[in-house]
């Protein structure tokens, strides 16, 4: 976990999952891959096994430490719902997250049909929690919008977008139940360009439709450099988000056990010491 997270939108982030697959265009320079592949064979690193996927329980039930308020990016090197995860796994990190609610956890998926599915269904308990917030990627027309489609018929109370890196015009779309977009340029070697007029059409749609506005970088092979101004200014919107109080900790310390009995089946023993401990 991250407390002090580089990514502009977040505060820290959190993987009990780590590794993915490439599965649209929007994954082709995958930064959490080409910091993952880098550590591949180093023995004893988190990344040994470079980004090939491997649940990671020993992480399950961190939020219950984290004793302040944090914007949570879940899986920021994964998605949690690639087909390697099981569902009981989701399952169980949803209960944290319902659990965690002095959190406010963003989960992010370019798997927007299996998120669907299950929220309509066994994650329903999740789906409606103010507190979690629920994404999709979106980075063109052909795969970036029907995830958008599929965002919307969820019965999420949070959803956002967002739509980096933004490949192309994404014209007008429907933006109706969408409750956040975050829009950025691709950055590092080989990034693709960004023209300013694909990002203002989205401004300006969110804009007619009261949607708050994210403007994360515009990006390139130097995106310090290109900043993240847009006409002269910096877009930090976000949602409104819920103030729940902390918990004692040994009531954070007993929910937590409480998960770990549930899931328990999930588990080999020495993990359960671990995550215990």
């Amino acid at each position: 976990m991250s407390l002090n997270s580089h990514i502009e939108w977040t505060d820290a982030t959190w993987n009990p999952v780590r590794g993915c697959t490439k599965i649209s265009p929007g994954c082709k320079h995958c930064y959490a891959e080409t910091f993952a592949e880098r550590f591949r064979g180093v023995k004893g690193h988190p990344y040994e096994q470079g980004f090939d996927l491997r649940l990671v329980p020993e992480k399950l039930t961190e939020p219950f430490t984290w004793r302040s308020p944090k914007l949570v990016f879940v899986n920021s090197m994964s998605d949690l719902f690639q087909d390697g995860v099981p569902d009981d796994y989701i399952e169980a990190v949803c209960h944290v997250m319902v659990k965690a609610n002095w959190h406010t956890f963003q989960v992010l998926t370019k798997r927007s049909e299996r998120m669907r599915e299950l929220l309509s269904t066994r994650l329903r308990f999740a789906a409606e929690q103010s507190h979690i917030w629920w994404g999709v990627s979106v980075e063109d027309r052909r795969y970036g919008l029907p995830r958008i489609r599929d965002l919307q018929a969820a019965p999420a109370a949070v959803r956002f977008l967002s739509i980096e890196p933004l490949l192309e015009d994404l014209g007008s779309f429907d933006i109706s139940g969408i409750s956040w977009a975050i829009v950025g340029g691709e950055s590092g070697p080989g990034a693709r360009p960004m023209k300013r007029e694909w990002v203002i059409s989205i401004r300006d749609q969110c804009r007619k439709s009261g949607v708050p506005f994210f403007f994360k970088q515009w990006g390139g092979v130097r995106k310090k450099q290109q900043g993240r101004l847009l006409d002269g200014r910096t877009y930090d919107e976000y949602p409104q988000r819920a103030a729940l109080p902390i918990p004692e900790k040994a009531t954070c310390h007993a929910s937590a056990r409480e998960i770990l009995r549930s899931f328990a089946n999930l588990f080999r023993p020495t993990q359960l010491v671990t995550i215990s401990s």
